[in-house]
């Protein structure tokens, strides 16, 4: 393409929110905050890319993120970076240089990168929310994470919601299930899915978490982790699944849930959308990792965490009809016909006060700025024109229903319009 055939567009994987549709999201981040502030948590923001080595040494170099997906380069002072794929182990980073006391309760929003094929709500910039826990191996943080995620998902409206959960063990109970499952699959490799049958030893664990027939089938009849916990994460795993039933909320077993990081230990959980594809039903889930705090250079520490894509959850949200969100609209917008020097100066003053107002520009005439004035949504407008100017005064005009106009001095309409508030 020539430069002069050049349109500038959003890079493919990518997508641009405009509004209205950024109304809903901002609503959605509103809302999370407003969940994770009640329960303890604080915003956290991180850069967007990192040392290489956060992820490398975090998620695994053979972690497919890592190996096929992550954006890596070299910035002009020789270093090597990566954009941000994942939430967790930036902030596991922050954790480390800045060591704040423990438990340590953070929350983010943030954009991450993964060059993957886009899917339905799955972008090559999509979009977190997500929570980290640093310092407690309590299951009963375990517990109050997931119910926090799971609260979100109610507070949306979400119906056709499920959760699954699973214990992926430890250092001490794991190491033997690898070595058991390694030895089942090498008697069915012939049977995987191509990609699974030719990288299956790399890390066995990773055929459980294949949607394939192929894998699903071999799989189903593979040794099963939960039966070789050792005791202390046998336990650990019935008081979270206890801690849920208290609370209310149903689990689904699910022993092949493995989720997509070597740094799980222990808990691990996925909310699902029945209402979407099974293929991307996915919205959210996490689990403990109580190593990955020292494989990135700090002190022994548990944590636990989740992670909610924005995109996703949203298309769930479309395909339930909920969290339907309007954009606000103007309590009041201002027409003004001699000029826009009383209409700056009232809108001002309204703004000052906490009201949503609007006006027009350009000095256009006065029926044009009526027409902007109903396609803004507003109820009122309020109109200056020669006679309001010379007596100081605001014509009101209902757009929104029947009334008879009246006419305020404008301290009399500041009064008026104050008495709303802001709503926007």
């Amino acid at each position: 393409m020539t430069e002069e055939q050049f349109i500038p567009q959003a890079p493919a994987g990518t997508h641009d929110v405009m509004p209205p549709e950024s109304f809903r999201w901002q609503a959605l981040v509103a809302r999370f905050a407003e969940i994770a502030t009640t329960y303890g948590f604080g915003l956290v923001h991180t850069p967007m890319f990192e040392d290489v080595r956060v992820f490398h040494r975090g998620l695994g170099d053979i972690a497919e993120v890592v190996s096929k997906e992550m954006y890596e380069f070299e910035d002009r002072g020789g270093r090597r970076l990566a954009l941000r794929p994942e939430g967790t182990a930036p902030v596991v980073r922050a954790f480390i240089q800045h060591r704040p006391p423990t438990p340590f309760k953070a929350w983010y929003v943030s954009p991450s990168f993964r060059y993957e094929r886009p899917q339905a709500g799955r972008f090559r910039q999509h979009h977190q929310l997500g929570v980290e826990v640093l310092g407690s191996d309590d299951a009963d943080i375990d517990v109050e994470v997931i119910a926090m995620a799971s609260r979100f998902f109610r507070g949306l409206g979400l119906q056709d919601v499920r959760l699954i959960i699973n214990s992926m063990g430890c250092e001490a109970c794991r190491p033997a299930y690898v070595t058991a499952l390694s030895d089942y699959l090498s008697t069915h490799q012939s049977s995987l899915c191509d990609e699974h049958a030719e990288r299956w030893e790399q890390n066995p664990l990773r055929v459980l978490d294949c949607k394939k027939e192929a894998c699903v089938l071999v799989t189903s009849g593979g040794p099963i982790l939960r039966e070789q916990l050792c005791q202390e994460c046998s336990v650990h795993h019935e008081r979270v699944r206890g801690g849920l039933t208290e609370l209310g909320l149903s689990a689904i077993q699910d022993d092949r849930l493995v989720r997509g990081f070597d740094y799980y230990t222990r808990t691990t959980f996925e909310f699902s959308s029945s209402a979407l594809e099974s293929a991307q039903n996915a919205i959210g889930g996490g689990g403990r990792y109580d190593g990955l705090v020292e494989i990135l250079g700090g002190p022994p520490t548990p944590g636990i965490g989740f992670g909610v894509g924005m995109e996703r959850v949203l298309l769930a949200c479309d395909a339930e009809n909920s969290f339907e969100v309007a954009g606000p609209n103007p309590a009041v917008f201002m027409v003004d016909v001699t000029g826009g020097g009383h209409a700056r100066r009232i809108v001002a003053a309204l703004r000052d006060r906490g009201v949503f107002a609007e006006r027009a520009y350009d000095g256009r005439s006065m029926k044009a700025q009526l027409k902007v004035a109903d396609r803004s949504g507003a109820d009122f407008a309020g109109i200056i024109g020669e006679q309001e100017a010379q007596t100081r005064s605001v014509t009101i005009r209902a757009l929104r229903h029947e009334a008879e106009q009246e006419t305020l001095s404008v301290e009399e309409f500041l009064s008026r319009f104050s008495a709303l508030g802001d709503r926007s």
